[in-house]
């Protein structure tokens, strides 16, 4: 089928290739020059802009936006609205709030254009092994493109969720569960590697990828990164976040669920971040004022 993607970096530029590899139609546009000339060479289309997009595919057009989530996903989405048709598609496979997707979805269908959500997971390894795809919106405009789907999936790694939203929260709370797992493993090798034990981090992901029960993608993760860098030493110990794993927090809020393996470990990547905290700073003072535990001075 034909398809458009917008937003070349590391996921949407290998998403263009592996739906290439299966024989489909690509435009694909992105505002670096160089990635669409890339492509280009691959066999996709390249377009100079959305409007360019937007010509270069046959009805019922569809476009893939494949850009960070907030206000590149909102102008993109609002610029494309301008020069799509009735019956068009647009997906988001960005790391949206949910929230935005339920009125991205209305706005669009006011001018008779179709929404789907698809919560999109796989990194840069999706265009080997293929995306996890979890995807909400308009049944018909899932039903259009179920072949492009199916080529980025792999086998038993699509579904379809429901209405509008129901992809990207699908996704949020995934990530969520994500922070946990990654978490998890963090403090347990650290746990490792401070007793006297002497424990060669490598060995101890080789052994536990082979049988173990906390076997995962995850863990394999971490033994070829103990491979390249046993110690770390090139790192610094700062963790970003998404987004997805304060929303994740907030919807358990609102919906009264219980969540504080997701929450506490969201709150330790906000730890990493800090120097010198003056939090600890505080425990510090305490201890040392109710018991004389020694303190160390900066």
């Amino acid at each position: 089928m034909q398809i458009a993607i917008v937003g070349l970096g590391k996921m949407g530029g290998n998403m263009v290739k592996r739906l290439l590899g299966g024989g489909h139609h690509v435009v694909a546009f992105d505002r670096d020059p160089a990635a669409v000339e890339k492509l280009v060479k691959e066999g996709a289309t390249g377009a100079s802009s959305l409007a360019d997009v937007v010509a270069k595919l046959t009805g019922p057009k569809a476009v893939w936006v494949m850009v960070p989530a907030g206000k590149p996903t909102e102008d993109t989405i609002a610029e494309l609205a301008k020069t799509l048709a009735p019956n068009d598609i647009v997906i988001d496979g960005g790391n949206s709030n949910f929230r935005d997707s339920i009125r991205h979805s209305a706005e669009l269908a006011e001018k008779k254009i179709r929404f789907l959500d698809a919560g999109t997971s796989g990194g840069i390894w999706g265009l080997e092994v293929g995306y996890c795809l979890m995807v909400g919106g308009d049944k018909s405009a899932y039903d259009t493109i179920l072949p492009a789907l199916t080529t980025l999936a792999p086998k038993d790694g699509l579904g379809y969720f429901g209405k509008a939203g129901a992809g990207h929260f699908c996704k949020m709370v995934h990530n969520g569960i994500e922070y946990a797992m990654m978490q998890s493993y963090a403090e347990g090798f650290e746990l490792l590697k401070a007793t006297e034990f002497g424990y060669d981090l490598k060995q101890v992901t080789s052994v536990w990828n082979h049988g173990s029960v906390v076997r995962s993608w995850l863990l394999e993760l971490a033994e070829r990164a103990f491979n390249k860098d046993p110690e770390l030493k090139d790192l610094k110990a700062y963790v970003d976040d998404s987004g997805e794993g304060r929303w994740t927090v907030n919807e358990a809020i609102a919906h009264a669920v219980p969540v504080p393996t997701i929450a506490a470990s969201l709150f330790a990547r906000f730890t990493s971040r800090q120097d010198n905290s003056f939090a600890m700073r505080v425990l510090a003072a305490l201890r040392n004022e109710f018991g004389g535990h020694a303190v160390k001075k900066a």
